[in-house]
């Protein structure tokens, strides 16, 4: 497991990976990262699942390559939780979020991103449809996942 320090090089290291990508509504994606890493600390997650917060979007965005984060020094269960993650081309919702209920670790992660990602605040400055579109994409993956309730 990784210390509390390490988190913190590692969230540095994210930041910098993601420098200058935004979200959809043109915020700064550094700050999306620190929300759901946040969420996971707030939430009881441990260190791993900290970590893996920072970089669960990395490799997806190709912030971060697969095959380093195979060689990085991080633990085994971080880097499963961030593989599981990582949705891959082509594959169905029902196969991702099987995917991360079989992780340990990883559903505490996704349900910290999806709290953000639907934040009302953060959906309120996008478009109509976009907004509806992204509601009913998250509620979607929340019912696959079993997380029930408020976000």
């Amino acid at each position: 497991m990784l210390t509390l320090l390490e988190v913190e090089a590692l969230a540095r290291a994210a930041r910098a990976a993601h420098e200058g990508q935004t979200d959809k509504a043109g915020r700064p994606y550094a700050e999306h990262l620190r929300a759901v890493a946040e969420g996971v600390r707030s939430r009881g997650g441990d260190p791993d699942q900290i970590a893996a917060a920072w970089l669960h979007d990395a490799v997806e965005d190709d912030a971060l390559p697969a095959a380093r984060l195979r060689e990085a020094a991080l633990s085994d269960r971080t880097k499963d939780i961030v593989e599981a993650l990582t949705k891959r081309a082509g594959e169905t919702p029902e196969a991702y979020a099987g995917r991360i209920l079989a992780t340990p670790g990883a559903l505490l992660v996704k349900e910290s991103d999806l709290a953000h990602n639907a934040d009302p605040a953060r959906l309120a400055v996008l478009d109509g449809p976009t907004c509806t579109r992204l509601t009913e994409k998250y509620a979607r993956m929340r019912a696959l996942l079993g997380l029930v309730g408020n976000a």
